[in-house]
């Protein structure tokens, strides 16, 4: 992509890079924190306090209920959310965006959110120690922590992010209705025992959060010459 990387280097003076620097490393570093200390109060100090001590009767359920079909199902949306899919996913998007809108904004910001999630989800796994629901697990187990959910909050970075794109160019709300995916691989993690509620429900912040900091940082880069004029002045 020759576009993507002149205007990458248009974009690497000290100016620009301190800009960055301010609307998308510093926000993550929050980010980061926020959820290894979002992960601390949930395995930590409120693991013992309502909702917590009664999550896991979801799994519970659903794993009493499961069904040859919604195995399948669930299967297919676990694989979605995996991440050979999403960096393949994310990658035919991003190169689409590109040759269609012409533009090397909406194809970064994606790339940007999904990397961003996965960095905020792999660090707050080194520091959160969790252990899968006490279910029979219907995917093999990676060696990360149970908190969070590294296929929730990539579908979400993605699919999330895709939407938000297709209705700022197409004004069509119905592409709203991908969010529908990172809802149904939510799901399938906890149908599958490989996740807590708890877990699902912090990938949602983390990737929602990722979509923001990026989509305002680089959606929003038609300020960037006067914002980084004015830091430089």
């Amino acid at each position: 992509m020759p576009e993507l990387a002149t205007a990458a280097r248009q974009h690497l003076d000290a100016p620009h890079l301190a800009w960055f620097a301010k609307r998308i490393l510093l926000p993550l570093a929050v980010l980061q924190f926020g959820m290894i200390g979002l992960g601390l109060l949930v395995t930590k100090a409120l693991d013992d306090v309502w909702p917590f001590t009664v999550e896991d009767g979801l799994n519970r359920y659903f794993a009493a209920h499961r069904t040859d079909p919604l195995n399948k199902v669930t299967a297919f949306f676990s694989l979605v959310g995996s991440t050979p899919v999403i960096i393949g996913v994310t990658a035919i998007a991003a190169f689409i965006l590109l040759r269609t809108l012409h533009s090397w904004r909406e194809p970064i910001f994606l790339c940007a959110a999904v990397s961003a999630q996965a960095i905020v989800f792999f660090f707050t796994t080194l520091v959160i120690d969790r252990q899968r629901p006490e279910v029979q697990h219907l995917d093999n187990s990676p060696p990360t922590s149970s908190f969070p959910s590294g296929h929730t909050s990539a579908a979400v970075a993605l699919y999330a992010g895709l939407a938000l794109i297709l209705v700022m160019r197409t004004r069509k709300w119905v592409f709203w209705a991908l969010v529908l995916v990172p809802v149904c691989v939510a799901i399938s993690r906890l149908y599958r025992g490989m996740h807590h509620p708890s877990d699902v429900t912090a990938s949602f912040v983390n990737g929602a959060l990722c979509i923001t900091i990026m989509a305002t940082a680089i959606l929003g880069t038609k300020r960037l010459r006067s914002g980084a004029s004015t830091g430089s002045s």
